[in-house]
């Protein structure tokens, strides 16, 4: 088994992505992602996500790291809570999170995710 490092400089080309059309509601975000990694069970994965502004409903079921390199995004879940997160911000959406992430200005972040077996 190989034990390489994975440069986030050097990733390979972003494919594009966006929300499921059912879950969209404002905005037509452009979405790529870049996925830099994910283990053979496929539980774990790292990789680099942007996005231009728009929201849409989310449902967490894995785990999910964010460091946010570019842009400012709001997470408001059901309960009405809020969090703004701007470059720099690093945070975690635990599993079991419903709500809305919304895209304020275009952001780019890096992630991880666990995601249970």
């Amino acid at each position: 088994m190989s034990a390489d490092i994975i440069d986030f400089a050097h990733l390979g080309p972003a494919e594009p992505t966006a929300p499921a059309a059912d879950r969209l509601l404002s905005g037509t975000p452009v979405q790529q992602i870049c996925k830099a990694y994910s283990d053979p069970e496929q539980h774990f994965h790292v990789g680099r996500w942007s996005s231009s502004a728009g929201s849409w409903r989310v449902r967490y079921t894995e785990w999910e790291l964010c460091h946010l390199l570019s842009g400012r995004v709001r997470l408001r879940a059901e309960s009405g809570r809020e969090w703004l997160f701007e470059a720099g911000s690093t945070f975690l959406v635990p599993s079991g999170f419903n709500g809305v992430w919304e895209v304020l200005t275009a952001c780019e972040k890096i992630y991880a995710i666990y995601e249970r077996g």
